[in-house]
């Protein structure tokens, strides 16, 4: 574990970013972060924007269609650990049940597990780094430790050049990340007061209302927080 945390270091202390473009930078660290982990067939890196998402770089096609089924639904592990700044593994696809719809049609594609990190910038989530396999259980303790520490130089180097390029606009969008994060965790909350249940099972009650009513995450968190109605309970 040591020695392929050494060797990711060493790949990214090699990325130059200085007179390069931003999907330049990305697609060469994405390609690092495939390599990185063993399990991985396709990895992608997700960047929400406003309310809006896109993938700004892959390697591996199983990626570019994982991410593009979640965001025909405006929903998924990405999406949400994107939005809600959470780390999500997923062992099987076959039988996972936060996200059952996007789950059973991913199956079909031919993913059978995945992992996505949340990439942090300053109190913010900007987005996530999404790592797919055909395989079971293809992701351990170690991929997300290695996992993290991609997201963690991804969010670096986008946040530096979004904000160097967009001062204004980038300021807005991590505040608005900001207070996403926080009602929802808000909303987790409460839910885990109300019915005596553990941070995931209130973020999967969250989830699974938010697909139900085709509303947003957010906008779910947000009514509970003010109304104390979870849609669709």
């Amino acid at each position: 574990m040591t020695e392929n945390l050494a060797a990711l270091h060493r790949e990214l202390a090699g990325v130059v970013q200085v007179g390069r473009e931003l999907p330049d930078v990305l697609g060469e660290v994405v390609g690092i972060a495939r390599r990185a982990l063993p399990g991985s067939e396709g990895t992608s890196i997700t960047l929400i924007r406003g309310e809006q998402a896109f993938t700004a770089a892959y390697d591996g096609q199983l990626a570019m269609d994982a991410d593009e089924l979640q965001y025909r639904r405006g929903y998924g592990p990405c999406l949400d650990a994107g939005r809600a700044g959470e780390l999500f593994v997923i062992t099987d696809m076959r039988t996972e049940e936060r996200w059952p719809d996007y789950a059973r049609h991913a199956a079909e594609h031919g993913v059978g597990s995945s992992l996505s990190v949340p990439l942090p910038f300053q109190g913010a989530t900007i987005g996530a780094l999404n790592n797919y396999s055909r395989r079971r259980d293809a992701f351990g303790q170690a991929d997300v430790a290695l996992g993290e520490e991609v997201a963690a130089f991804m969010a670096i180097a986008v946040g530096n050049a979004e904000a160097a390029a967009r001062a204004s606009t980038d300021a807005a969008n991590m505040r608005q990340a900001m207070a996403s994060r926080a009602v929802i965790e808000q909303a987790k909350g409460i839910l885990m007061e109300r019915y005596r249940v553990t941070a995931e099972q209130a973020f999967t009650l969250l989830t699974h209302s938010s697909q139900r009513s085709n509303v947003k995450l957010r906008d779910v968190a947000e009514e509970l927080t003010t109304t104390g109605v979870l849609r669709g309970n």
